[in-house]
């Protein structure tokens, strides 16, 4: 797929059979999807607070405990798409509740679990589920809500992923000292089925994609400018990991150091104030957003390499790179469902793995960078793929 293709939709279309477009935006269905969100990724970092807890009690090393992070994700990254492709007949109301009653389940099995090795195999399973959600979650908002508010619809879907990311960790290991780990895990459980009543009763069911209307993964990718986003999405996001995941070496180099904890608070309390102005204009401002976010991404990088002595300067740097990457998510969401239309899920499901695998990729290069140059070449790095990022979606005409 050119990275020259172009999008030339203005609306969202509808997939498969939908309710009548309301005249505004349905609240409550909207926050229902968010909150499966909230679950997916609450479930996917709280090990990541609760690591020394766990690792006692199933006889591992911190180091080893952190891997239920990575097999959540890998659990996400390889099953996504053949997931999607093989439940497309199935109504999505259905499908989506059985994804989230999947999380009520393997995290039960988390908390009764005394070996690593089942553990291990219910957060795969878990990851899978949660890869299942974030494919439904976009296509089930988008036929919702009527098109001129689609974009919109899309950031309340994703408001539950900053909150479980700037909180999850020290919530769950807030929680998790209270009520020890186990509870802690059994408690996602029962919100999990809370959220499965929620679905069922005020969510509308919609049906699964037509025989007609059906893509495969690699048709899908010849619908035009698809590939160009996803390619966008990829260096964006591991431009973003590049320096996320190794943030506390880089800090060091400031009087930041010390602050580990709340810098990554400020920079999710940030990517609130992203998704709220992501909301706000995706609807008529989407493809200048995305490119202003990108080419400030890497403005952002550079300012903090070359402010990476002062404190002061981190922290602002930390905070826009924070609005931008909370903003990015509905973008590259709303982006991805014009492109697809009537194959909005599979191409959902698409965007799912390309997200884990720059992920994957966005570490793997910032342990590079930083076991071969240092902390200080961690924003270059950044901003080098965040300037790659631009340079794949500027020729993919989104919107005006």
């Amino acid at each position: 797929m050119s990275a020259s293709a172009q999008v030339e939709t203005t609306t969202f279309p509808a997939t498969g059979t939908a309710p009548a477009a309301p005249a505004r935006l349905p609240i409550g269905a909207l926050l229902a999807l968010s909150a499966a969100g909230f679950i997916t990724l609450m479930t996917e970092v709280m090990p990541a607070g609760l690591l020394l807890p766990m690792g006692a009690s199933l006889g591992t090393s911190p180091g080893m405990t952190g891997q239920l992070v990575t097999v959540y994700a890998a659990g996400s990254l390889l099953t996504a798409i053949p997931l999607i492709a093989l439940t497309r007949d199935l109504g999505r109301r259905l499908l989506l509740a059985v994804a989230v009653g999947g999380f009520a389940v393997v995290n039960t099995v988390t908390a009764l679990s005394d070996s690593f090795i089942l553990t291990l195999v219910a957060r795969f399973v878990a990851g899978a589920f949660g890869g299942l959600v974030w494919a439904l979650l976009v296509g089930y908002a988008v036929r919702l809500s009527p098109p001129q508010l689609a974009g919109r619809a899309i950031a309340l879907t994703g408001l539950g992923a900053p909150i479980a990311f700037s909180f999850g960790v020290p919530a769950g290991a807030f929680i998790g000292g209270i009520i020890g780990w186990r509870l802690a895990f059994g408690l996602m459980s029962l919100m999990a089925l809370g959220l499965v009543a929620w679905i069922l009763t005020r969510l509308p069911e919609l049906a699964g994609e037509r025989g007609g209307a059906r893509r495969s993964p690699v048709a899908a990718l010849a619908l035009p400018g698809l590939g160009a986003i996803l390619l966008s999405l990829f260096a964006f996001v591991a431009a973003h990991n590049v320096l996320y995941t190794y943030i506390a070496p880089f800090l060091d180099l400031s009087r930041l150091g010390g602050r580990v904890d709340g810098v990554p608070l400020a920079f999710g309390v940030a990517g609130l104030a992203g998704l709220w102005l992501a909301g706000a204009f995706v609807d008529r401002a989407m493809r200048a957003m995305l490119l202003a976010g990108t080419a400030v991404l890497a403005l952002a990088a550079l300012i903090a390499g070359l402010g990476s002595m002062s404190a002061a300067i981190v922290l602002a740097a930390v905070m826009v790179w924070g609005v931008v990457v909370g903003a990015a998510p509905t973008l590259y969401q709303a982006a991805t469902a014009k492109a697809a239309g009537e194959a909005g899920d599979v191409a959902q499901a698409m965007l799912v793995t390309t997200w884990n695998l720059a992920v994957a990729v966005g570490g793997g290069l910032g342990g590079i960078a930083l076991t071969s140059f240092g902390a200080g070449a961690l924003p270059v790095a950044t901003a080098l793929l965040a300037i790659a990022a631009l340079g794949f979606a500027w020729p993919a005409r989104m919107a005006r």
